[in-house]
C-alpha cells in the first residue's frame, strides 16, 4: 500500500472508531437516563454517516483536531436533568480515555513485539492519538464541546440560557483556534503527558 494512502486510510479508520464510539456513547447514556430522542432517530447506530461533521472531519484528518456531528438529546426528557446532562456530556469522553487507554496498551505491546506491518502500526497509533484528542478536546468548555455542557448544567438557568445564546460566537472561536494552531500549542503538552503517562503504565507490564 502506498505510503500517503496508509497514512490517511489509517486516520480515517481510526477515527470513524473514536467518532461513532463517542456519540454512541452520548446516546445510550442518554437513554438510560430516560431519554430516547437519540435512539429515534438513529444515533445508536454504527453508521458513520449519523454521526460525521463534515467540516469537524475535515479538521480532524488534517489538523488532528476537530468534532463529530452533536447527538439531539432532550434534557427535560432525564429523570434527574442536571445529573442527566453531565453523565450524558461525559459519556463520550469516558469511551474515548478508555479506548485511548487500551490502545496505549496495544502500541506498547507492539514496541516490544514489532510487527511487521506498517499499516497496522499507524491505525494503532492514530487509534491512540484521536481516542485521546476527542476525549480532551471535548473537554474544552466552548460550544458545541462536551465540556460547554458540563460547565452549562452548573449554572443558574438564566445564565445557562445566555450561556447558549453565544454558542456561535463560541463556534467561530473554536475553528480560529484550530486553524491558528493555538489549540494544539494549548492541548498538545496536556495530550502528550497522558499518552506518556499510559505507555509507561503499559512499559512496566510487556517490560519483562
Amino acid at each position: 500500500m502506498n505510503g500517503t494512502i496508509e497514512i490517511y486510510a489509517s486516520r480515517i479508520l481510526a477515527l470513524l472508531v473514536a467518532i461513532i464510539g463517542h456519540e454512541i456513547a452520548h446516546g445510550y447514556v442518554a437513554y438510560l437516563n430516560g431519554d430516547t430522542t437519540a435512539k429515534r432517530d438513529g444515533r445508536l447506530s454504527i453508521n458513520p454517516i449519523n454521526h460525521v461533521d463534515p467540516l469537524g472531519l475535515v479538521c480532524m484528518v488534517i489538523f488532528r483536531f476537530g468534532w463529530a456531528k452533536a447527538v439531539p438529546i432532550n434534557p427535560y426528557a432525564f429523570r434527574k436533568r442536571k445529573l442527566g446532562m453531565i453523565t450524558v456530556s461525559l459519556a463520550g469522553v469516558v469511551y474515548n480515555l478508555v479506548m485511548a487507554f487500551i490502545f496505549s496498551g496495544v502500541f506498547a505491546y507492539l514496541y516490544f513485539h514489532p510487527t511487521d506491518s506498517n499499516f497496522i502500526q499507524l491505525l494503532v497509533e492514530n487509534l491512540l492519538w484521536y481516542n485521546i484528542m476527542l476525549g480532551i478536546f471535548n473537554l474544552v468548555p466552548l460550544p458545541p464541546l462536551d465540556g460547554s455542557k458540563v460547565l452549562a448544567s452548573f449554572l443558574p438557568r438564566a445564565w445557562e440560557e445566555t450561556f447558549y445564546q453565544y454558542e456561535k460566537y463560541a463556534y467561530v472561536l473554536l475553528l480560529v483556534a484550530i486553524f491558528s494552531g493555538a489549540i494544539d500549542k494549548v492541548l498538545g503538552p496536556i495530550l502528550n503527558g497522558l499518552i506518556n503517562y499510559f505507555l509507561n503504565f503499559w512499559g512496566h507490564i510487556f517490560y519483562v
